[in-house]
This record gives C-alpha cells, structure tokens and sequence, in this order.
C-alpha cells in the first residue's frame, strides 16, 4: 500500500469517527457591534449649545458653528408671525436696571457716570446686505433663517434654551415640535455641510454631549431621536465639563463653563464630575449683551431705531460688546468709538459714540446678576435627584430604596442582637419604616448629594423635620442670584476634601464664549483670591484661571474634547447601539453612561 493510499484510509477513518460523535449545535457566529473596527472619520461630534450648534467629524481639526435656528414657513396665509426671542426673556425690569451696584474696582466707591455727548456721523456706502433668496421653501435653518424677510410668512423658533429644550406655550413650543425643528437644523448641517447624505447615517456613529444639570426626559427623546428617527448605528452620551478637561488635556479643574443663555460651574476630577459641586446659573453672554445696550442707551446710542424684538439688531449688539467690553480696571476714560449697520434693503450707515465705564460695567454684571434687572426667577439650579422613568423600573429610586432596606435591615439585626427586645414590645418605630423613608425622600426631592448622604448611614434616622428643613435651605439658596466668581466658591466648597479642594482653587478652567473680554483672567482670579476661605490661603501656592488652554478657543474646547472621546479606548464600552436602544430604551443610559443617569 502507498502513502497516498495510507492517508486516504487515515482520512476515511477519521470521518467514521467524527461521524459517531455527538458534536453540540453551534449559532452562526454573530459579530459583536463592541468588537467591530471603529474608523474615527465615521464619528460626528455633536455639541448643541444655546445659541449655537458645534458639529463636525471626530477627525476635523475645528468644529463647524452652526445658529441653532429654523425659521418655518406658515401652513395656512394670513397666520400669526411668531418668533422666539434671542435678547429678551421674561421677568425682565429694564426700570430697576441698577447699574450703580456695579463697583469701578474692588473696595472703591462707586464712582459717577459722565456726562456723555454721542456723535453721529451717518454715511451711505455701496454694500448691502442681503435677505435670504429662496422659492419659499417649507423651512431654512442657520444663517439662512437669520436673514429671513420679516415680509414673509415665516416663523422663527430657537429650539433649545439655557441648555434644555425650549418648551413654552406658545407655537411650536411643545416637546414635538421643538424635537422636530432640532432633527431638522442637524440634518441640514450634516448634508450640507459635513457632506453626509442622510441615507449613509446608518454607517456613521454620534458622540453627544449634554449639560451637567440636564433634563433626563430630554436628553431621552434626543438619544431617540438620533438612534431611532436620524439613523445612527450608536450613540455615546457624555457630560460636557468632562469633554472640557480632555479637550484641555487637564486631569482636574474647577470648569467655569459661560455660554449665552447660561453659566454652568462643576468640579472635575480624574474625568468623574462631581454630583455635589454641580450648579447652573440662568444668564450668560445674551444677558451681558442686553446691559450693554442699556448702558450705551443711557450714553446716548446714536442708532435711535435698534430693537431688541429684532433679531438682526441683536447680532449688531452682540458684535459691539465682543468688539468694545473689556474687564481691565486700568482702561478708563472716554473714548470714541465707530461701528456699521449693515440691513437687507438699507444703505450702510457708519455711526460713531463716544463711550467710557460702560464697556466695563456690563461685563462685571456677570458678578452683580442684579444688573440684568431679571425678577420673579430662579436664577440658580443645583441638581436633583432624578423623578424616575417608568421604563426603567431600576433607576435610582430602586437602587436607594433597595439600599435602604438593607441598611435598616442590617441595623435591625445588630440591635437585636446586642439589645433584645422587652417584652410586650411589639414592632418598630414608625420612623424607621423603609417604605415610608423611600416615599419621604422622593417627596422631598432631594439632591444627589444629600440622597447619598441619606443611604451613608450617618443621616440614616434624620427626622421629618430635618428633612424639610434641608430642602427649605436649598430652595432658599437657588432662588438667589450669584455671581460667577461666588458659584465658583459655592461649588468649589461643596467637594468632599480639603485635597480636592485644594485641586480645584488651583486650577479653574474658563470655556464658552461669554467671558471672552479683555482682561477677563487676571479679574476673576483676583476676586477668586480674595473671597477664597482663609485656610486654603495658606494651602493653594497659585489660583490659576486659564481662559484659553492650548491656544484654542474657549468656545470649542468641549467639542474637542468629545473628538478625543471619540478616539480612547475605553470608549468602546460606552455605546450604545440602535438595536439595544430599540429593546431596552432608557435603561441603556444608566447601564452604559459614565456618571449616575
């Protein structure tokens, strides 16, 4: 017999055998969504802002801004024009506008205003500008709907406001439509400008960064609306303060985080944002910009027409306070200024005023919110513990009445063991019931902080009455208006330990785009110093305030920060998929977010 013949019957053989085996059924093997290849072009980086949108590929260098509007044409003539404003906001007392709380320097008496002589100088120039040219389509969206004819049947509506969904009652203020005009300013800006046709999304994965104060119900139908509606394949949710320190290659930082609708202030550490320290004050660069206009008014604003009511008036506005505020106290004196009105249909107009403390105090306002002349608000939000989701039945609530029980349980045993009961005692004290602690605590609706301290053991038996007492102070304290540099205190103090503390004094990290004046550091962290507590005087060597980490600008700093999300390792563990998304809703945040959901 050969070889070849040998290894035929060999093969023979063996088939015999395996033929006589039971050999369990396998699954055809699935790839797993986890395991697959990640191209980081096929990331887009959302970062919705107030104001602006920030959205770009986790490869670009710098993200596109985009005007978070649309403007939406009428569906019926002769309907209401409606518009949502960008300067004015409720509660508004122009009257009280009390710029003489506003202090020339730290110490210094308040010193007198000038009488100021404005001059106009009008010129007619060649260039106009232009309105919006179009075949009346059903909608337009960023600059476009800026420059949309007031002549025309369209509507104007800002979807998101001071870091939530603009919910109102007037029209196209409900959850669905502000949903709705939102999928559609993102869809535009990813055909049009990033060059992703809406069919191709199911390639493509988002990476979205939300508030650290956010509104869970919110944030849920915007996860949705992304996996579900718009077609990405995954999804990432992350905090923004977070992205601010990797995008600023820090470790810890006290993240002072100024936008246009809203200031938002939070202590991170190790890439773990502090629930505690956690607080959002309800003004920002919008409200500056609006002060300003008050001050030049009082100085004599030579262009007598401008309107806040008016959408293009405003962006004037904003680029005379970016052009002309400043928080340095050694610029003082009168200077003569000049600036253009450029409007569709109107000739270019040159004015020219003459302005002196005003380019200083509206930007201090920032430290003295009672300038804005805002009444009948909450100005200041810290975080609450979560109302629960009836689709997810283990949330947060499960989990400390879960931990409760234990603990009161555990308790329970140890005291019978080490003190027996009476005779003829019967039962314990209705106080200690563990179904009546878990409803006291989420009547009370209480802070994360605090409800963590309640399950810690130490405040476990804390009375009714202490209770209330707790959330009596708390309310107290959000309903007054702090200044940026006492939320940075606020929130500083409200760490854990004095090592902590001592991290945050000695880093505070400044982002977004309302604190972009002249000057600005050295303010802040003169005030910063000087209110700090005694103690840590001797224990913080340096406050450092850093404005512009890197070089980059402040304004996209947690937009890169989401790019370099985008490309860590660890980050693979944190997607979640449309299919999980479709199956098990909600309950995939908790499970896969990086901080408490």
């Amino acid at each position: 017999m050969t070889q070849t013949d040998r290894d035929a019957e060999n093969g023979r053989d063996r088939e015999k055998e395996q033929r006589g085996v039971k050999r369990p059924i396998v699954p055809a093997a699935v790839p797993e969504p986890l395991q697959e290849q990640i191209q980081a072009n096929f990331i887009v980086v959302i970062h919705p802002g107030s104001k602006s949108l920030r959205i770009g590929r986790a490869t670009d260098t710098l993200p596109l801004s985009v005007p978070q509007v649309i403007a939406r044409r009428h569906k019926q003539p002769g309907q209401r024009r409606y518009e949502d404003q960008c300067l004015l906001r409720e509660g508004l007392n122009a009257s009280n506008f009390t710029c003489h709380m506003i202090f020339r320097k730290v110490g210094e008496e308040v010193r007198q205003e000038p009488v100021i002589n404005a001059l106009k100088i009008i010129k007619t120039l060649l260039s106009r500008a232009c309105w919006t040219c179009d075949n009346s389509p059903l909608s337009v969206s960023g600059d476009q709907a800026l420059y949309v004819n007031p002549a025309d049947c369209y509507s104007i509506h800002w979807p998101v406001c001071r870091g939530h969904l603009n919910i109102h009652s007037g029209p196209g203020g409900s959850l669905t439509a502000a949903l709705a005009d939102l999928e559609t300013i993102w869809s535009h800006a990813l055909q049009k400008l990033l060059e992703i046709p809406l069919k191709d999304l199911k390639y493509y994965r988002c990476i979205l960064l939300i508030p650290d104060i956010c509104n869970r119900q919110h944030v849920k139908e915007v996860v949705n609306m992304l996996l579900v509606k718009m077609g990405f394949s995954a999804v990432v949710v992350h905090q923004e303060s977070v992205c601010v320190t990797f995008g600023s290659g820090l470790s810890s930082a006290c993240v002072v985080d100024v936008g246009d609708q809203k200031t938002s202030v939070c202590c991170v550490e190790d890439g773990v944002s502090h629930r505690s320290s956690r607080l959002c004050l309800a003004y920002g660069g919008s409200d500056v910009t609006r002060c300003f206009f008050w001050l030049m008014q009082r100085a004599g604003f030579p262009y007598r027409e401008c309107q806040l009511s008016s959408k293009l008036d405003c962006m004037l506005l904003q680029q005379l306070k970016e052009s002309f505020c400043h928080l340095d106290q050694d610029i003082s004196g009168l200077q003569d200024h000049e600036f253009r009105t450029r409007f569709p249909d109107s000739p270019v107009l040159l004015y020219q005023l003459r302005l002196g403390d005003e380019k200083l105090q509206a930007p201090m306002a920032l430290f003295y919110p009672a300038a804005f002349g805002i009444v009948g608000q909450k100005m200041t939000s810290l975080l609450h513990r979560s109302q629960g989701d009836a689709e997810d039945p283990h949330d947060e609530h499960f989990l400390l009445t879960t931990q409760s029980k234990q603990d009161q349980s555990s308790k329970a045993t140890t005291d019978r063991k080490l003190f027996p009961k009476p005779a003829g005692f019967e039962g314990e004290s209705n106080m200690c019931d563990p179904s009546e602690k878990g409803n006291l605590t989420q009547d009370l609706d209480l802070s994360h902080a605090q409800a963590e301290c309640l399950v810690g053991g130490a405040d476990a038996e804390e009375t009714s009455s202490a209770l209330l007492s707790r959330k009596t102070a708390m309310t107290q304290f959000e309903g007054k208006a702090l200044g940026v540099d006492k939320a940075i205190l606020h929130s500083i103090d409200s760490c854990a330990s004095d090592e902590t503390k001592r991290k945050m004094y000695s880093c505070i990290l400044v982002v977004g785009g309302g604190l972009l004046f002249l000057g600005a550091q050295e303010f802040l962290q003169h005030r910063v110093l000087h209110k700090m507590p005694p103690s840590f005087r001797r224990l913080v060597e340096n406050v450092d305030v850093i404005t512009r980490p890197k070089d980059m600008d402040p304004r996209v700093i947690a937009w890169k920060g989401g790019a370099v999300l985008a490309c860590l390792d660890t980050t693979q563990e944190l997607w979640i998929h449309q299919r999980e998304w479709q199956r098990f809703g909600v309950r995939m945040l908790r499970e896969r977010a990086t901080f408490v959901w």
